[in-house]
Protein backbone atom coordinates (compact mmCIF):
# COMPACT_ATOMS: atom_id res chain seq x y z
CA UNK A 1 0.00 0.00 0.00
CA UNK A 2 2.98 2.04 0.46
CA UNK A 3 4.06 1.69 -2.74
CA UNK A 4 0.70 3.03 -4.38
CA UNK A 5 0.60 6.52 -2.16
CA UNK A 6 4.57 6.76 -3.28
CA UNK A 7 3.48 6.24 -6.62
CA UNK A 8 0.05 8.90 -6.42
CA UNK A 9 2.73 11.15 -5.00
CA UNK A 10 5.30 11.42 -7.76
CA UNK A 11 2.16 11.70 -10.30
CA UNK A 12 0.86 15.05 -8.33
CA UNK A 13 4.24 16.19 -8.11
CA UNK A 14 4.50 15.90 -12.14
CA UNK A 15 1.00 17.63 -12.28
CA UNK A 16 2.12 20.20 -10.21
CA UNK A 17 5.41 20.97 -12.45
CA UNK A 18 3.10 20.59 -15.55
CA UNK A 19 0.92 23.39 -13.32
CA UNK A 20 4.12 25.81 -13.00
CA UNK A 21 4.75 25.89 -16.35
CA UNK A 22 1.49 27.49 -16.95
CA UNK A 23 1.71 30.16 -14.15
CA UNK A 24 5.45 30.91 -16.37
CA UNK A 25 4.16 30.89 -19.04
CA UNK A 26 -0.18 31.75 -18.16
CA UNK A 27 -0.27 34.97 -20.79
CA UNK A 28 -2.72 36.83 -17.85
CA UNK A 29 -2.40 37.50 -14.87
CA UNK A 30 -5.21 35.13 -13.98
CA UNK A 31 -3.50 31.90 -15.35
CA UNK A 32 -1.17 32.63 -13.03
CA UNK A 33 -3.20 33.31 -10.16
CA UNK A 34 -5.01 30.21 -11.19
CA UNK A 35 -1.99 28.53 -11.42
CA UNK A 36 -0.64 29.15 -7.98
CA UNK A 37 -3.82 28.20 -6.42
CA UNK A 38 -3.64 25.12 -8.12
CA UNK A 39 -0.34 24.20 -6.80
CA UNK A 40 -1.39 25.02 -3.24
CA UNK A 41 -4.07 22.82 -3.09
CA UNK A 42 -1.97 19.96 -4.74
CA UNK A 43 0.78 20.59 -1.79
CA UNK A 44 -2.26 20.53 0.60
CA UNK A 45 -3.00 16.63 -0.69
CA UNK A 46 0.26 15.62 -1.08
CA UNK A 47 1.08 16.40 2.67
CA UNK A 48 -1.69 14.21 3.71
CA UNK A 49 -0.04 11.72 1.28
CA UNK A 50 3.02 12.36 2.86
CA UNK A 51 1.66 12.03 6.29
CA UNK A 52 0.34 8.41 5.44
CA UNK A 53 3.03 6.90 4.15
CA UNK A 54 5.12 7.78 7.46
CA UNK A 55 1.56 6.36 9.42
CA UNK A 56 2.06 10.16 10.87
CA UNK A 57 -1.63 11.41 9.64
CA UNK A 58 -2.20 13.37 12.73
CA UNK A 59 0.44 15.66 12.22
CA UNK A 60 0.51 16.16 8.84
CA UNK A 61 -3.50 16.69 8.48
CA UNK A 62 -2.73 19.92 10.51
CA UNK A 63 0.07 21.26 8.63
CA UNK A 64 -2.06 20.36 5.16
CA UNK A 65 -5.33 22.18 6.54
CA UNK A 66 -3.00 25.41 7.40
CA UNK A 67 -1.24 25.67 4.46
CA UNK A 68 -4.53 25.37 2.87
CA UNK A 69 -6.34 28.00 4.75
CA UNK A 70 -3.02 30.48 4.40
CA UNK A 71 -3.36 29.40 0.30
CA UNK A 72 -6.97 30.34 0.32
CA UNK A 73 -6.32 33.35 1.76
CA UNK A 74 -3.31 34.45 -0.08
CA UNK A 75 -5.12 33.77 -3.09
CA UNK A 76 -7.97 36.14 -2.51
CA UNK A 77 -6.14 39.02 -1.28
CA UNK A 78 -4.31 38.57 -4.83
CA UNK A 79 -7.54 38.45 -6.42
CA UNK A 80 -8.80 41.51 -5.00
CA UNK A 81 -5.29 43.55 -5.86
CA UNK A 82 -5.62 42.73 -8.78
CA UNK A 83 -9.06 43.76 -9.38
CA UNK A 84 -8.25 46.88 -7.58
CA UNK A 85 -5.35 47.34 -10.70
CA UNK A 86 -7.62 45.83 -13.15
CA UNK A 87 -5.26 43.40 -14.64
CA UNK A 88 -7.31 40.50 -15.39
CA UNK A 89 -7.81 40.84 -18.55
CA UNK A 90 -5.56 42.90 -21.36
CA UNK A 91 -7.56 46.59 -21.41
CA UNK A 92 -8.64 46.59 -18.24
CA UNK A 93 -11.57 44.78 -16.17
CA UNK A 94 -14.54 46.50 -17.27
CA UNK A 95 -14.86 47.78 -21.21
CA UNK A 96 -16.89 50.41 -22.14
CA UNK A 97 -20.09 49.35 -24.05
CA UNK A 98 -19.06 51.51 -26.96
CA UNK A 99 -16.20 48.23 -27.47
CA UNK A 100 -18.62 45.83 -27.28
CA UNK A 101 -20.91 47.28 -29.50
CA UNK A 102 -17.73 47.71 -31.98
CA UNK A 103 -16.45 43.96 -31.92
CA UNK A 104 -20.06 42.59 -32.13
CA UNK A 105 -20.36 44.92 -35.43
CA UNK A 106 -17.10 43.83 -36.67
CA UNK A 107 -17.95 40.18 -36.51
CA UNK A 108 -20.72 40.44 -38.84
Amino acid sequence: METFFIYIGVGILVLMFLTLYRGVVGPTAIDRLMAINVIGTKTTVLLVIIGTIFRRVDMFIDIALAYALLNFIATIAAARYFQARKNFIPGGWRRSVHQEHKEISDVD
